[in-house]
């Protein structure tokens, strides 16, 4: 594709060492950020579940058991960050912009709807096996993976697949755009570009309103994900999902959760975009330093 590499302006030696070092970085960064959020948050995230659960806060388990499910959110978190990000910053190079461009926010918001996609498919099997184990704290992780597999097949971890990637694509047209735009903002009123710490509280405004605006879709997708084999909302109708919830809960079940949801990715996004630019920028440097 001799059109992009003119495009971006560089020549095609300089590109590809610049290109498998960024991607590397990106890659990395993306993963470590992601399993240092799902592990320090993980509470919040249980509390969130069982507060959206269709058998209510209590019988889903309460306060006890709030680390039930950490093993799949553990394994699938690495490559799930991973995933995303690498495929973000692809994006953002493949639809390269003038910086000063009015295309920017369009571009951020391609890239990170792509990278939701793409990570989607890591995430939501992850993701099943994690609620479960929320809301059933006595049965192990690896049972109730097995017993998926076993009931339903393949098809039962990626139940939720249309639900989630419903959720996290309006997420991330929030959130990203909002964060680099944010990252702007701060660069130019101090005259230089932000450190990693602005960089995470910008992460942690965006994150956190963009995640109080989609506690519906959040709520829809768990009750699909946690729904018996064979209901109406195991199909994973969103639409029908969010119906049946604000016909029996009304405004406050399409809520439900939406405090420890915006707490958790607040700090989450705090803690995930600050760690992922202070390990991409270390593993930049480092790159460049060696031979």
């Amino acid at each position: 594709m001799p059109n992009r590499l003119s495009h971006l302006g560089a020549p095609p030696a300089s590109f590809k060492i610049e290109d498998l070092r960024t991607f590397c970085a990106c890659n990395v960064a993306g993963g470590v950020a992601g399993v240092a959020v799902d592990l320090i948050l993980f509470p919040l995230d249980t509390i969130k579940t069982r507060l959206q659960s269709p058998q209510g806060f209590n019988k889903a388990g309460g306060f006890r058991g709030i680390y039930a499910g950490v093993p799949s959110a553990a394994i699938g978190s690495f490559p799930n960050a991973a995933a995303f990000f690498i495929t973000y910053e692809y994006v953002k190079w493949f639809l390269h912009t003038d910086s000063s461009s009015y295309l920017m926010p369009v571009k951020h918001m391609l890239a990170a709807s792509a990278g939701e996609v793409v990570a989607c498919l890591i995430r939501v099997p992850s993701e099943v096996v994690k609620q479960r184990a929320q809301v059933s704290a006595s049965s192990r992780t690896f049972q109730i993976f097995s017993n998926i597999l076993y009931t339903e097949g393949i098809q039962g971890l990626y139940r939720g697949y249309k639900s989630t990637v419903l959720r996290e694509i309006p997420f991330s047209l929030v959130q990203f755009p909002m964060w680099e735009s944010l990252k702007a903002l701060w660069s130019w009123r101090q005259d230089h570009v932000v450190d990693c710490w602005q960089s995470a509280v910008c992460g942690a405004f965006a994150g956190g309103f963009a995640a109080a605006v989609t506690t519906p879709l959040d709520v829809a997708k768990t009750r699909i994900m946690l729904a018996k084999a064979g209901s109406s909302t195991a199909s994973g109708n969103v639409l029908s999902a969010l119906h049946g919830v604000w016909r029996t809960q009304g405004l406050s079940g399409l809520f439900a959760g939406v405090f420890p949801r915006t707490a958790a990715i607040s700090l989450g996004g705090f803690i995930f975009l600050g760690a992922y630019e202070q390990t991409r920028s270390l593993l930049l440097e480092l790159g460049r330093a060696s031979p």
